[in-house]
């Protein structure tokens, strides 16, 4: 029998995409004033891989990769997943945009081992947590690179995304070494 230890904390990791860029702003601000500062920033990059999301969130979508300085246990991305998604609804009341969705908040984590994305939509290789929420398994690193799976979304295959979460990944690494080198003082 295994013994049961508690799980590290992670990364919490945000991808908020969105064709205005007042949206993306504002999800910055809200995600801070909830999460805490933010410690890592991809540049506004485009999301172009899928038509998906243009009947809901229009064309033109641009997409940015955020890594938070507070570490998480892993079992609050139920909740970041619930606030998140009211975060989207808030966006959309409070805000005259056109599209039945301005902003889309995909949280999740970067462990030393892997990216975990948050949903609501069960699939067969995701798994369910509570409340609704599921966990995917979006890409995992082995061999010193990011791995994608068969249903890792393209964008995720990027060599763009790929090196911020090598960027999130490596924080994370240095954070639990420099946790460790106090501990032991």
């Amino acid at each position: 029998m295994g013994s049961v230890r508690t799980h590290r904390p992670v990364l919490c990791f945000l991808a908020a995409f969105s064709r205005h860029i007042d949206a993306l702003e504002w999800a910055r601000r809200k995600t801070t004033e909830a999460w805490g500062p933010i410690a890592l920033a991809s540049p506004v990059l485009p999301f172009s891989e899928t038509a998906f999301y243009e009947a809901s969130m229009g064309p033109s979508l641009q997409i940015q990769l955020l890594g938070f300085e507070r570490l998480m246990d892993p079992a609050a991305m139920v909740a970041r997943k619930h606030e998140a998604n009211a975060w989207e609804v808030e966006f959309r009341d409070s805000h005259q945009h056109e599209e039945p969705r301005p902003l889309n908040l995909d949280p999740g984590y970067v462990s030393e081992a892997k990216l975990i994305l948050a949903s609501t939509k069960d699939r067969d290789h995701r798994i369910y947590l509570d409340q609704g929420i599921f966990a995917e398994g979006t890409l995992y690193f082995q061999k010193g690179q990011w791995q994608s799976r068969p249903w890792t979304y393209p964008n995720y295959r990027r060599a763009d995304y790929q090196q911020f979460l090598t960027t999130c990944r490596d924080y994370l690494r240095d954070r639990y070494r420099r946790e460790k080198e106090s501990s032991s003082r």
